[in-house]
């Protein structure tokens, strides 16, 4: 069992350091490149839409969520405890080198999250007067597009 143990950290350090890591990085870079740098290019754009006033009814009262609310729920869902644990343990583990790489994986994985979100809002369908969408689905979507297919 010590083997079979041995053998799947082997691997799976090599999976995630010479292939996953590298891809996602790559990726990361295409898409920032590609977006033109949406990081920073919308961020007037992001500022704007969160003072956004919440649309009301008639007699006064919200008809959603307001555009603040929205995003910090966003947030709360992308960020867990998970996360704020690990960057505690990669400060006291890589020192403040470690915080300049998270900051550079951050910038990165801005682009790919933007390109995430927007293929979700492009193949969401209405499903019984609500929506449903997700990475999942785009990728379903997506499957079935002829023009995707084509090799120029």
């Amino acid at each position: 069992m010590d083997a079979v143990n041995d053998w799947l950290l082997t691997w799976g350090d090599h999976l995630w350091t010479w292939i996953v890591l590298p891809v996602v990085v790559l990726l990361g870079l295409y898409f920032t490149v590609r977006s033109g740098v949406v990081q920073f290019r919308l961020i007037p754009e992001m500022f704007r839409t969160l003072t956004d006033k919440t649309p009301q009814t008639a007699d006064g009262k919200p008809q959603s969520v307001s555009a603040f609310q929205a995003f910090t729920i966003s947030a709360a869902s992308r960020v867990g405890v998970g996360n704020i644990a690990g960057v505690g343990t990669a400060i006291a583990v890589g020192g403040p080198g470690a915080v300049f790489w998270m900051w550079v994986m951050a910038f990165v994985g801005g682009a790919s999250s933007f390109i995430e979100s927007s293929l979700a809002q492009l193949f969401k369908t209405r499903d019984r007067g609500s929506f449903r969408g997700g990475p999942a689905r785009a990728r379903q979507a997506a499957k079935h597009r002829d023009h995707l297919h084509d090799r120029r």
